[in-house]
């Protein structure tokens, strides 16, 4: 377990490590909860990651500068760093869990020995709705995330369209995360499952598909 640290999202005052799905029905809400956490993050000095589509970018940036935030410095410094999709979770046209999962534990790694005492993370899960190669591997690669959490200060906000995704999708979604946020309040999700009990069950759902 990583030592903790502590962060805000929603108004509420809460510790890292936490893995949070963040369901939102608009852009205007996503970003009424994220630009206080990014804000925050940056005067702290926490090492700060937007993940979201490349043609989101431009407007992204353009949304935090009119926040105050001095993008080319803290760009250029490395402290915030906007990702895109398609060269993170579908690098190559495909999602891979595994190869996901290891780009962000190699990430928070460079970011402690880079001397950030935290992590803020945000990523739009939109990607997800491309139907690629892989995507399949989306409830697996959320489940082990919560194995990943408990090992760095970090705190990781992955965000649904709640109008977007399916009904199924959703409900599945909130297995693995232990925190949830709702009309833009933040609550321990009742439904989490924890990994290794999810894991296996994806596993044998797995297998009895292939038999």
């Amino acid at each position: 377990m990583h030592k903790q640290t502590s962060f805000s999202v929603c108004g509420e005052s809460l510790s890292a490590p936490m893995h949070i799905c963040g369901f939102f029905d608009s852009r205007e809400q996503q970003y009424e909860v994220i630009i206080p956490y990014i804000l925050e993050g940056l005067e702290v000095n926490d090492k700060v990651i937007n993940i979201l589509e490349g043609n989101r970018h431009s407007e992204h940036c353009r949304c935090l500068a009119d926040n105050g935030i001095s993008i080319a410095e803290k760009l250029s410094s490395g402290q915030l760093e906007v990702l895109a999709s398609e060269n993170t979770y579908i690098n190559g046209g495909k999602f891979a869990a595994d190869k996901m999962y290891a780009t962000l534990e190699q990430t928070l790694l460079s970011a402690s020995r880079s001397g950030y005492d935290s992590v803020r993370a945000c990523g739009d899960m939109v990607w997800a709705l491309k139907n690629l190669p892989g995507t399949d591997e989306l409830l697996e690669y959320e489940a082990r995330l919560n194995l990943l959490t408990p090992q760095h200060s970090v705190s990781l906000i992955c965000m649904y369209d709640i109008s977007s995704f399916s009904q199924n999708t959703l409900t599945d979604i909130l297995l693995t995360h232990p925190y949830v946020i709702k009309d833009g309040k933040i609550s321990k999700n009742p439904h989490y499952v924890e990994p290794l009990e999810l894991l296996s069950s994806i596993s044998s759902r797995s297998g009895n598909l292939k038999s």
